[in-house]
C-alpha cells in the first residue's frame, strides 16, 4: 500500500477520522485531505452552543491540532475546493487548475444549510445560516453590533431551538418561527415538542408555529419578518435553519447512485468503484432497522470512517452501528437512541422527585425502538443495551417510577 494513494473531498469529522483512521489500519500510502473551509478542521456541535456563546477562538475547538496531520503524514489542503471526478483516470480537479490523482477516493462532502426562496431574503441585513465557523463569527458581530439585539429564528429544529437558547445567554430577545404545528415536528414525539416549547417559553423565547415566512423586507439595520398569516416580526439578525440539502453533486457527476444522498452498501462503497462516501451526505442501509437512512450526527461519520478504512485497507467489515444523538439547551441535556419511526407506543417515565429527568421509551409492539433521555443518562445507556440486545421490556415495570431504574428490573426473564 505504499505506493497507494486515498483522496479525501471534506474535512469534517468524516473526512477528518477518515484519514486518522487509515493510519491505525496501516494505510502507509499518501493520503490527501481536501476542503473548501480554510480553517483548521473544528467540532461542529459547539458552533450553536459553546462557541457561540464564547469568546473563544475556533481553533479552541480544532479536531485536531496542526501538527498531529504533519506526525501522521497527511497533506491537508484547506481551503481548497474540489470541482470534479475523473473515474476513468482516478483523478480529482481542483478549482486552483490543479489536480490530484487517486486510487481510493472518499466524498465526506456533507451538506449545505437550505436558504428557502422567500421574497427579498436576498436583501436581508444580517441574515444567516449556522453551519460554519464563519457563520458563528457573523452572527457574534451581528449581536455585538446591535442595540436591540432582536433574533428572528426561522426553523424549530435542534439546531434553531439550540441557537435559540444561545442567542438568549448574549441578551438578545429571540423569537422562533416553525412552518409546522408543533417544533421538532418532523423528528420527535409531541411529549418532547411540547417539554421543549415549555422550556423556551420559560427562558423567555417567543415560539410561535403554523408560521409561513412569505416576505422579507430590508429597511437600514433591520429587517420585518412577514408571515403568511400577516403577523410580522422586527429583526436585527436573522438565523434560518429550516433544513439541510446534501452536496451529493459531485458524487452524481461519475453516475453514483443518488436517493436522499449517495447510497453506499455496508462497507460505504458506493456504485463506483474505488469510491466512498461517508458522513452527512451518504445513504447507507441500517441492519437494526432494516432500511436505508441518512443521519446527520457526528457518532454516524466518525463510525463510518472506521468502517471505510478497515475497508481501504482490505480489512473485511461492515455498518452496523445503532443511531444516537444528543441536544444541550440551556440546562437541559437530551440524548437519544434508536429510531423512533414506525412506533405504535409511547411510554413516558417520569423519576420521582426529578421534575426535568424523564425518558420516552417508544416501542413497536413488544419491540424497543428508541429512547429519549431528558437529564437521564441512565435511561439512555440502558436503553442504548436493550436495543442492541433486542430485549423484550415489562412496559408495566417501566411505567412504575417507584421500580428502580436498571436492566434486572425492566427485563421480561
Amino acid at each position: 500500500m505504499k505506493d497507494k494513494i486515498c483522496v479525501i473531498i471534506g474535512a469534517s469529522h468524516a473526512g477528518v477520522n477518515l484519514a486518522f483512521s487509515l493510519r491505525k489500519e496501516g494505510w502507509e500510502g499518501e493520503i490527501h485531505l481536501f476542503d473548501g473551509d480554510p480553517v483548521l478542521p473544528y467540532h461542529r456541535p459547539p458552533l450553536s452552543k459553546a462557541y457561540l456563546t464564547s469568546d473563544d477562538a475556533i481553533e479552541q475547538n480544532a479536531l485536531k491540532a496542526k501538527s498531529t496531520y504533519e506526525n501522521e503524514r497527511i497533506n491537508l489542503h484547506l481551503g481548497v475546493i474540489v470541482t470534479a471526478i475523473d473515474k476513468n483516470q482516478k483523478v480529482v480537479s481542483l478549482e486552483n487548475g490543479e489536480s490530484q490523482k487517486y486510487d481510493s477516493l472518499v466524498i465526506a462532502t456533507g451538506a449545505s444549510p437550505i436558504i428557502p426562496s422567500i421574497p427579498g431574503i436576498d436583501t436581508a441585513t444580517n441574515l444567516y445560516p449556522l453551519r460554519t465557523a464563519k457563520d458563528v463569527l457573523n452572527i457574534k458581530k451581528a449581536i455585538h453590533n446591535s442595540t436591540t439585539k432582536r433574533a428572528v429564528v426561522i426553523g424549530a429544529g435542534y439546531i434553531g431551538l439550540e441557537t435559540a437558547a444561545s442567542l438568549k445567554k448574549l441578551g438578545a430577545t429571540v423569537t422562533v418561527l416553525e412552518r409546522e404545528e408543533r417544533i421538532l415536528q418532523r423528528v420527535t414525539s409531541p411529549v418532547m415538542s411540547d417539554f421543549f416549547q415549555k422550556l423556551h417559553t420559560e427562558h423567555d423565547v417567543a415560539i410561535f408555529t403554523s408560521k409561513n415566512v412569505v416576505e422579507i423586507k430590508a429597511t437600514a439595520n433591520t429587517n420585518t419578518v412577514i408571515c403568511s398569516d400577516n403577523t410580522s416580526y422586527e429583526a436585527d439578525l436573522i438565523i434560518i435553519g429550516v433544513g439541510v440539502r446534501v452536496n451529493s453533486q459531485l458524487a452524481s457527476s461519475i453516475g453514483a447512485e443518488i436517493e436522499n444522498g449517495i447510497k453506499v452498501d455496508q462497507t460505504t462503497a458506493t456504485s463506483i468503484k474505488d469510491v466512498y462516501a461517508i458522513g452527512d451526505c451518504s445513504f447507507h442501509h441500517n441492519p437494526r432497522y432494516d432500511r436505508y437512512i441518512r443521519l446527520e450526527s457526528v457518532q454516524n461519520a466518525v463510525d463510518q470512517a472506521k468502517v471505510t478504512a478497515r475497508t481501504i485497507c482490505g480489512k473485511d467489515t461492515i455498518y452496523d452501528t445503532i443511531p444516537w444523538f444528543w441536544s444541550d439547551q440551556y440546562d437541559i441535556k437530551l440524548q437519544m437512541v434508536g429510531l423512533s419511526q414506525g412506533h405504535d407506543e409511547i411510554i413516558v417515565r417520569h423519576e420521582e422527585g426529578e421534575a426535568t429527568k424523564f425518558s420516552v421509551w417508544y416501542f413497536k409492539g413488544d419491540e424497543l425502538l428508541a429512547v429519549d433521555g431528558i437529564n437521564n443518562a441512565k435511561a439512555y445507556v440502558i436503553g442504548t443495551k436493550f436495543i442492541k440486545s433486542k430485549s423484550l421490556v415489562d412496559k408495566s415495570k417501566l411505567r412504575n417510577s417507584t421500580e428502580v431504574l436498571k436492566p434486572a428490573n425492566l427485563l421480561i426473564k
